[in-house]
Formats: structure tokens, C-alpha cells, sequence
């Protein structure tokens, strides 16, 4: 009888140490097949954001990151889309007064006067309702600790849409404030010289109209679908990304020199297309891929430009003029890429956006060595 019930207690643990082992490899299979966006463990990140790894996790659950900017004391800003300047550091929230945010509309770029050191301007781009329908503007504020004040209006009446609102906005190495505006789901207003839809727009830091603007008013490039996108190369050019068509037919998207007075060709070319007077772009996504491009940043020869849809960290290499893809589907959406003062990437995800798929911790703002890109 006694050895009956050993025999039995022998085969439940057998059975039981079976179990682990199924159920243990099965996890691992599992988690080897699925690695989580969450733990970002894939290039090493530190986890703790304080050691400075090659990917480096800087903060987490932000609400549709759009933009980013350095602050001289190290404080690092982010826009969110809904409405809110955040400090990373202290973690405060300054909600900016009325913001409209539906679909892609709502607080995007941000810009840092050159001269902030002494007179604390800090420029915001943002949609809001008026008694003609939702309009895009620029808004200037003193920014002192975490207060804003002394809001000014730089330019207005830009129209605004659910989709194709554009964005960005920054200063160039000509201290002009530059800015991207999308067409506003009017494609055709893009080649309307005197409408602000669907162009990059160029204003003094005052927000009065430089002397050699081509056309006499903002506009410095038209021609354009939804540039979300800026930075200037070694050269002192101007680069733009721009999303391409979407909807059935999506890809197209496009990585443009922008240069004063240019007509970038959309509705009427796309792609590879050429026609007299309008400009093609320097190199576009192919009518089977779409990158969804957004911010954009030069460093040491190479265009880095985020996708959304693409969910990469793009390279153009611009003598070599190859284009080369990182970190592909690894952090999902990828929104605003800037440069920081120590040389390090910074990228936003934009994973709760409605369009992306969230992990938990979402949305992220995460540090990057560039040569770790290698």
C-alpha cells in the first residue's frame, strides 16, 4: 500500500514538472516570437533613464508627443497634440488656451527664439476653432520657469482640417521662422500662390514679412501635400519631408531641397513625375511603400527623418544618395527626430495617436546614439 501511493505521488510530480517545462517553453517561444515594444530591450536601452546608454528610454506615458526642444538650463520641452507643453524633467503640464484637437489637428510644432537666452520666446503651432472654421496659427509666449505669458498671434487664418495640418515650425541658420502648412484636404490650394495652405511659409521673428519673400506675402515654397518636416543641412539648405497620397492609393511619400519660390508640384506631379516649373523630389517612398515621414534632422552628411506608418528611423545619405532603414517596426510610430546638445537622437513615438498600436508606458521620448545606428 505504501509503495502504491509513493508510485502515485512519483507520477504527479512527474506530470507536474512536465507541465513547467511546456508551459515555460511555450512562454519562451512566445516572448522570442513577440518581443515587447514596452520593454525596449531590443538595441539594450537603459531601462532607468540614468545611465547613458547607446537607446536610452527618457520619459514615458505621453499624451501624442508632436515636438521637442532644449531648453539652455538641460530641461527638455514636448509638445502634446491635445493641447499641453510639458517640462520632462519636473513633469508639469502647461495647457495651452484654445487648442482644437481632432484628427491630426491640435498643438504640433514648437520653436525656441535664437535669441532665447535674453528674451525667453517660445513660438507654438496650433489649431483652433473661429467664426470661420477651424484655423492653424502661430503663437508666440515669453516662457519663464514653467509660465507662460505675453501670448502673441505671429500668423493666422491658415486653414485647418481633420487631416493635413502640417506643422512644423522652425528658425533657420537666417534666424526666419519657417513653417510647414498642409493643404487642408483642398489639394488645389496648394498651388495657390496667395493662399497659406499646403506651403512652407517664411516670417521674421516679429511676424512681419521679410523683404525678399518671392511672392510678397509668407509664402516661400508652395506646391506641397502635408509637409511635417524641416532642417537644414552643413550647407545652410533646406530640407522638407512631405506625406504623399493616401487612402487606396498611398506611398509617394517624398524628402525635398526646398528652395525660395519653388513650386513642389502636388496635385499635379507626383512621385518620380517631372514638368516644367515644378520640382521633383530628391528621393520618394515608390508607389508601393508609404513612409509617413515627419520630423527630420541633419547630422554629420545624413537626412534622419521618423516614419509613422513606416514605424523606422529613415537615413538619407546624401552623397552617397542612398536611403537606409533603422529600427524598423522596434518602437512602432516614430514622430519628432531632433538633435540634442549632446549629439544624441531624440525621437518621440506616437503610438496613441489613434493609428498606432499602443504598448503600455506609450507614448515614449527615447535617446539615441547615432553611431549605435551602424
Amino acid at each position: 500500500m505504501f509503495f502504491f501511493r509513493k508510485k502515485i505521488k512519483h507520477k504527479k510530480l512527474l506530470v507536474l514538472v512536465s507541465v513547467v517545462f511546456l508551459v515555460g517553453g511555450y512562454l519562451y517561444y512566445f516572448k522570442a516570437q513577440n518581443p515587447s515594444r514596452n520593454n525596449l530591450n531590443t538595441k539594450s536601452i537603459q531601462q532607468d533613464g540614468t545611465q547613458k546608454g547607446d537607446f536610452e528610454k527618457i520619459s514615458q506615458n505621453l499624451n501624442i508627443p508632436w515636438e521637442v526642444a532644449f531648453l539652455p538650463n538641460g530641461e527638455i520641452l514636448a509638445t502634446e497634440r491635445p493641447g499641453a507643453l510639458v517640462s520632462i524633467k519636473s513633469g508639469k503640464r502647461i495647457e495651452i488656451a484654445g487648442v482644437k484637437h481632432f484628427g491630426e489637428a491640435g498643438l504640433l510644432g514648437m520653436s525656441l527664439s535664437p535669441n532665447f537666452q535674453t528674451n525667453n520666446f517660445i513660438y507654438l503651432y496650433l489649431a483652433s476653432d473661429t467664426s470661420s472654421g477651424v484655423k492653424n496659427r502661430v503663437e508666440r509666449y515669453r516662457l519663464i520657469g514653467d509660465s507662460l505669458s505675453d501670448r502673441r498671434v505671429m500668423i493666422d487664418g491658415i486653414n485647418g482640417s481633420i487631416f493635413h495640418d502640417g506643422g512644423r515650425i522652425a528658425f533657420g541658420p537666417d534666424n526666419y521662422l519657417y513653417i510647414t502648412t498642409g493643404d487642408a484636404q483642398n489639394p488645389n490650394s496648394a498651388q495657390d500662390k496667395n493662399s497659406l495652405s499646403g506651403k512652407i511659409l517664411r516670417i521674421n521673428e516679429d511676424g512681419s514679412i521679410p523683404s525678399d519673400n518671392p511672392f510678397g506675402n509668407a509664402v516661400y515654397s508652395y506646391g506641397h501635400r502635408n509637409p511635417q518636416g524641416l532642417a537644414w543641412d552643413d550647407k545652410g539648405q533646406l530640407w522638407a519631408t512631405e506625406h504623399g497620397r493616401s487612402g487606396i492609393q498611398s506611398g509617394l511619400d517624398e524628402l525635398n531641397l526646398i528652395e525660395k519660390g519653388k513650386n513642389y508640384g502636388w496635385p499635379v506631379i507626383q512621385g518620380d513625375e517631372k514638368r516644367d516649373g515644378m520640382v521633383t523630389p530628391i528621393v520618394n517612398s515608390g508607389a508601393s511603400t508609404t513612409w509617413a515621414p515627419a520630423g527630420v534632422v541633419f547630422y554629420q552628411g545624413s537626412i534622419f527623418f521618423g516614419g509613422l506608418r513606416g514605424e523606422a528611423l529613415y537615413e538619407y545619405k546624401i552623397n552617397e544618395k542612398k536611403l537606409v532603414t533603422h529600427l524598423k517596426n522596434e518602437y512602432g510610430r516614430i514622430r519628432a527626430v531632433v538633435l540634442g546638445p549632446d549629439n544624441y537622437l531624440y525621437i518621440t513615438t506616437s503610438n496613441t495617436d489613434g493609428r498606432g498600436s499602443a504598448s503600455e508606458n506609450d507614448d515614449k521620448l527615447i535617446r539615441i546614439n547615432p553611431k549605435a545606428l551602424n
